[in-house]
């Protein structure tokens, strides 16, 4: 119920942003290229970790860098080649570090461009005493390591909205699997004003999931236990008051919904939420 909620919150915004925006310039969300997009935000917020055991990551100074050549892009820790560009149209090759591992590793540059374990050596995990028999602290399970995911990305733009689908697969044959989105994504303005809001969901297979949240039998005294493949809805907003050119209010509320592996117990809450409210200063 929260993500339809959300979901019903952002139509809600982003027709009301077309609306008044109407007597405004208009805001495309093409990026300018050959040049590089650096922006610094400061101030607080959180990224909350769904997993037993995890720590929340906290937000304090977010970087954000971008550059777009005539072809080959960097954008928050995502590189990519464009195949064939349009002012509409847009086919790339991308890879990225699957963000999964944000919730096992601090320093996942996921968690550094937000506003985007310790292995045990015991033979079975011996369950923590406040916890059910069904609840796995994610300390005493395997690491899981830093994943890079390769594929093909498509976005297609008209005016203030874009259209985006995508499917990647390991590179480094960690978990031999594949993901996939489909994002909605609409950039308006109103007055000094500009909203981003974002919804979109997730594909992740079978090998994905269980590697990361699923459990070997060497794990658990609960033995070998599997998640499956899973549709993982999303829904963003983001939203800046501009002070100046170079200067604006920032404003990020982001939710990730988890319910789809409820049949894991390294899951104490099956969502993660981004919230963040700060300065933002453009170079």
């Amino acid at each position: 119920m929260r993500f339809y909620f959300i979901i019903i919150l952002l139509i809600s915004l982003s027709f009301n942003a077309q609306v008044l925006a109407q007597s405004d310039e208009p805001v495309d969300a093409h990026i300018s290229t050959e040049q590089l997009h650096l922006s610094m935000s400061i101030g607080a917020g959180v990224i909350t970790n769904p997993l037993y055991g995890a720590d929340n990551i906290p937000l304090v100074i977010i970087p954000q860098i971008a550059f777009y050549g005539q072809q080959w892009f960097f954008d928050n820790g995502r590189v990519g080649y464009s195949i064939k560009q349009t002012q509409q149209h847009n086919l790339s090759l991308v890879t990225e570090l699957n963000p999964e591992s944000r919730f096992f590793i601090d320093w996942h540059p996921q968690n550094i461009f937000a506003l985007k374990s310790v292995s045990s050596n015991n033979q079975f995990i011996q369950l923590e005493t406040d916890t059910s028999p069904q609840q796995i602290n994610i300390n005493n399970i395997s690491k899981r390591k830093l994943v890079l995911d390769a594929g093909i990305s498509y976005s297609f733009v008209a005016e203030q909205q874009m259209l985006s689908v995508q499917a990647l697969h390991d590179v480094n044959s960690a978990y031999n699997g594949w993901r996939a989105a489909i994002q909605w994504q609409y950039h308006g303005q109103v007055g000094n004003l500009q909203l981003k809001p974002t919804v979109g969901v997730n594909y992740k297979s079978a090998q994905l999931n269980d590697y990361y949240y699923g459990l070997n039998s060497d794990e658990t005294l609960l033995g070998k236990i599997v998640v499956g493949s899973s549709w993982q809805p999303y829904a963003k907003i983001d939203a800046r008051w501009l002070l100046s050119k170079a200067n604006a209010l920032r404003f990020h509320l982001a939710y990730y919904d988890y319910s789809a592996m409820d049949s894991s117990p390294l899951f104490e809450r099956h969502y993660s939420t981004t919230a963040f409210i700060g300065f933002e200063h453009t170079f």
